[in-house]
């Protein structure tokens, strides 16, 4: 860990650093395959949509229930003529839900599910979901996306400028690509609670991107009155600066949702926590990739667009070379930054007195 925190001094005091703006098209070629395997993996496979959004029924059994998961799946199937999803809950019932049937025809299947799992119907608790109902909350939900975008766009621009906001909204786009073509690809279900996990996760991506931003703003303000750096160059020292830290907040937010996902999820059972964890998991890993090789490395290749900007990368660069053919040359002066030489010594320099003269004399002086 001190070797860690060491390391992440020396990226914030620019000591060391790593290339990651001169390496942005690697990072760009990574983030365009992921993206498209993400996009295929969605129009093949499609979204499993929950019954929050299909509409359907919810049935659960009573508790202590001697027949299996597999088998509740089998009995759902053979009454409603579509795929259940069974879970089986901590008090030992069964919880089947079979979304995208009529709901008319729900006491029909109620009857039919009772008689197969051995149970008198009135025990059987049911639950439904209309297909209107089911719009109404996709539809809600895509709103709250929409406006959490714009609203973002808007402060982003105001903070900052329209260039950062539009990298962000990049990054954010990346981040719900890559989540959502995971969910399509492992067939997890979509759910209220997936909707939530993908809300919170873009405003944690958002976080780390403000931070690097504000460090970048920062170091920014009159970048045209030197010589030494280039936007690009400022943009690297800021990735740079706070890169430990973003890996810190990024690993510790992992750890939970890990534990969430992997024990709860995997190994208890608790299917109902895979909802949210996935979208936690995921788009917690793609934020952080996205805020530090996506979002700053577009800020720097649209503000070097800028006619200012250019101009600074030609003098940057200008004196970069003539540093350099200074040394093949040589010549002192030319090291690359300006400094002032140490003046020449004019008049008279008092000579330093030697240690033993007027030892043993109170007044020093030669008699």
């Amino acid at each position: 860990m001190s070797k860690l925190g060491n390391l992440g001094a020396r990226l914030h005091r620019g000591e060391i650093s790593y290339d990651f703006i001169g390496k942005r098209k690697i990072w760009y070629g990574v983030s365009i395959l992921i993206t498209i395997t993400a996009i295929v993996g969605l129009v093949v496979r499609g979204l499993n949509m929950g019954i929050d959004f299909q509409g359907g029924a919810v049935f659960t059994t009573p508790t202590k229930m001697s027949a299996s998961v597999a088998q509740a799946e089998e009995f759902a199937h053979e009454a409603s003529g579509h795929e259940a999803v069974v879970q089986k809950l901590g008090n030992g019932s069964l919880r089947i839900q079979i979304a995208g049937i009529d709901t008319g025809k729900a006491d029909e299947i109620k009857e039919a599910l009772a008689k197969d799992l051995k149970l008198d119907p009135e025990r059987l608790a049911a639950d439904l979901v209309g297909p209107s109902w089911g719009e109404q909350i996709a539809n809600k939900a895509w709103e709250g996306l929409a406006i959490f975008m714009v609203l973002v766009v808007i402060y982003l621009a105001i903070a900052f400028e329209w260039r950062m906001a539009v990298a962000a909204l990049v990054a954010l786009i990346h981040d719900i690509t890559i989540t959502v073509g995971v969910y399509a690809l492992v067939g997890f279900e979509v759910t209220p609670g997936t909707v939530i996990g993908l809300l919170t996760i873009l405003g944690y991506s958002l976080y780390d991107t403000v931070v690097v931003f504000d460090s970048l703003k920062e170091q920014t303000k009159d970048i045209t009155k030197q010589t030494r750096f280039t936007y690009s160059d400022i943009a690297n020292q800021s990735i740079n600066g706070t890169l430990v830290r973003s890996i810190n907040t990024t690993v510790v937010a992992l750890l939970p949702v890990a534990g969430l996902l992997f024990i709860g999820g995997g190994f208890l059972g608790a299917g109902t926590l895979n909802d949210i964890s996935l979208s936690l998991f995921v788009g917690l890993a793609a934020g952080a990739y996205s805020s530090i090789f996506i979002a700053t490395p577009l800020v720097a290749d649209l503000k070097e667009r800028e006619p200012a900007m250019k101009a600074l990368r030609k003098r940057v660069l200008a004196k970069r070379a003539q540093a350099a053919a200074g040394e093949n040359s040589g010549e002192p002066g030319t090291t690359g930054d300006t400094y002032e030489a140490a003046p020449a010594v004019v008049g008279p320099r008092d000579q330093p007195v030697a240690r033993n003269r007027g030892r043993g004399r109170p007044s020093g002086k030669r008699r």
